[in-house]
């Protein structure tokens, strides 16, 4: 009897704890949006800043263990950003995102860890540990910033990329290297790098198994609930199977999300199918990031952070220049080849910003928190990770915005989003007011009310229409976007016609649309 009352306690309390971390992040959340001075700062480093004030005030929320951040929180942020990466995006941008997210790791493990066993006195195995946990990046603030601000989607493509991958080599080259301090394994490069492979590919294959047998299934029926519920299980069940089976499921998460986002939902889902889930998608980011950076800010302990301040600023200058060498290093690389292998060249200016952009966050403190307990140097390892990730939120995270208008990378993108938005808004408009015009499909509506309503939508395609050409004259260069929108939905019907064609039989395959043919004509002349 007393053991069931203990456990309904501990039920009730774990849900007031979690109902106030909700709350708190949320009302936060929510100022960032609506109090003007607050704008300025994105939501989750505001969330941070909220949760050391708690911290401070010696006010703990929840314990943040690994398994919260890994099981929990990072399955559904690693699958929302992977379903909204797009394959052609990425295809652009392959080469130097797997320059990032793997050489640039080994780099940035290295230049870390013999800075902290020379200058820091750290015994070098251990150094290493916590190089490994402060070589996952994690921009989720700066990704927001762009997104906001409208950086181009080059650099948004590769920031995003690197840190879907970066992630999952980081948490292998992690788990690889945590037996060498325990004496439970020694280090041999043929070996590792074998291990590397193995672990990589396994969740490479559990990502592909589950995002292709759910892209085959939800092409049976389409229910937008269930199929909805599947993209969440298959997040979570990718990670775990990825897991169980010795391999990476951090990976596992990226591959299976990429698969339904890329192909799954383009087989499988309907559009209106496809807007449900990513709308929820986006919910779920948001929730779990509300949470998770208040934590991480309630999380730090400011006492037990300056007994290690020395160490901790030998990492930030560590991880500042590794950073700053990867980058442009391997940028320089990605250029030298980009003719023959990849179209991306990536300028100085973008170089820069994704070099400042590196932020740290919730991935390498879960890494630096399951270190194992019979490690001595525990303790030292998180207050480095926790002084690092608070240095990169604070201040990388605060400062680039200012980075990106500095080195003039925003230039006409809001506007173009705005300008592709009303696009958008004018064609949705317009087929509604076709299809109320036709009175005989609604014989059951009354026609007054079919009349209101059809004014209703008038006036709001006036207004929108209104918009767009106030938009054009401010902006004369926006005429070249509608030039290029105009050319590419003309080629994209001529394709769609010759696809419906080959369904109905008429047409053997594919041919070459013959505006294509014309354009490059006219180019030519």
């Amino acid at each position: 009897m007393d053991t069931a009352v203990n456990e309904s306690l501990s039920i009730s309390y774990n849900l007031e704890q979690f109902l106030i971390v909700l709350s708190v992040s949320l009302s936060i959340a929510t100022l960032s949006k609506t109090v003007p001075i607050l704008r300025r700062i994105p939501y989750t480093l505001l969330l941070v800043i909220v949760g050391m004030a708690l911290a401070f005030v010696d006010v703990k929320l929840i314990n943040l263990s690994p398994e919260l951040i890994m099981e929990i929180f990072l399955p559904p942020l690693l699958f929302e950003a992977a379903w909204n990466l797009q394959w052609r995006n990425l295809k652009e941008n392959w080469f130097p995102i797997i320059l990032f997210a793997t050489l640039g790791v080994v780099i940035c493990v290295v230049g870390i860890a013999f800075p902290l066993s020379y200058w820091g006195g750290m015994e070098l195995a251990i150094a290493f540990l916590a190089a490994a946990a402060l070589s996952a990046t994690d921009p989720v603030s700066v990704i927001a910033l762009f997104k906001e601000l409208g950086a181009s989607k080059k650099l948004n493509t590769l920031m995003e990329g690197e840190s879907l991958f970066n992630d999952g080599v980081a948490v292998v080259v992690f788990l690889i290297l945590v037996g060498i301090p325990l004496g439970t394994s020694t280090f041999d490069l043929s070996t590792t790098l074998a291990r590397f492979v193995t672990v990589i590919g396994i969740g490479v294959g559990c990502g592909l198994l589950i995002g292709f047998s759910l892209s085959l299934l939800t092409q049976r029926f389409d229910l937008p609930f269930v199929e909805q519920s599947l993209t969440l299980v298959s997040a979570y069940g990718a990670y775990i199977l990825a897991e169980n089976l010795g391999g990476s499921g951090v990976i596992g998460v990226v591959v299976v999300g990429m698969v339904l986002g890329n192909y799954g939902s383009r087989i499988g889902m309907n559009p209106r199918t496809r807007l449900i889930v990513s709308i929820f998608w986006e919910f779920v980011a948001f929730f779990v990031n509300s949470i998770i950076f208040l934590l991480i800010g309630d999380q730090i302990g400011l006492s037990s952070l300056s007994d290690h301040l020395n160490l901790i600023l030998i990492a930030i200058a560590a991880v500042v220049v590794t950073r700053l060498v990867s980058v442009f290093g391997l940028s320089l690389i990605s250029n030298k080849v980009s003719d023959q292998i990849s179209s991306t060249h990536i300028t100085l200016q973008e170089q820069t910003v994704l070099w400042w952009g590196g932020l740290r966050g919730s991935v390498a403190i879960a890494v630096a928190l399951s270190v194992p307990q019979a490690i001595a140097e525990r303790q030292a390892i998180i207050d480095i990770v926790f002084g690092v990730v608070l240095f990169t939120l604070l201040v990388q995270g605060l400062t680039t915005q200012f980075v990106l208008k500095g080195l003039d990378l925003i230039g006409d993108q809001p506007q173009r989003l705005e300008y592709a938005e009303l696009v958008s808004r004018q064609i949705a408009l317009r087929r509604v007011l076709a299809e109320i015009q036709k009175s005989d499909e609604f014989p059951d509506i009354d026609p007054e009310r079919l009349r209101y309503k059809q004014e209703l939508v008038q006036g709001q395609l006036q207004s929108v229409t209104d918009k767009l050409k106030l938009l054009l004259q401010e902006y004369p260069l926006l005429q070249e976007v509608a030039n290029k929108k105009f050319d590419q939905t003309v080629l994209d019907i001529e394709a769609e016609t010759y696809a419906d064609l080959i369904r109905m039989g008429r047409l053997e395959e594919n041919i070459m649309p013959l505006l294509v043919t014309l354009e490059g004509e006219n180019v030519v002349e």
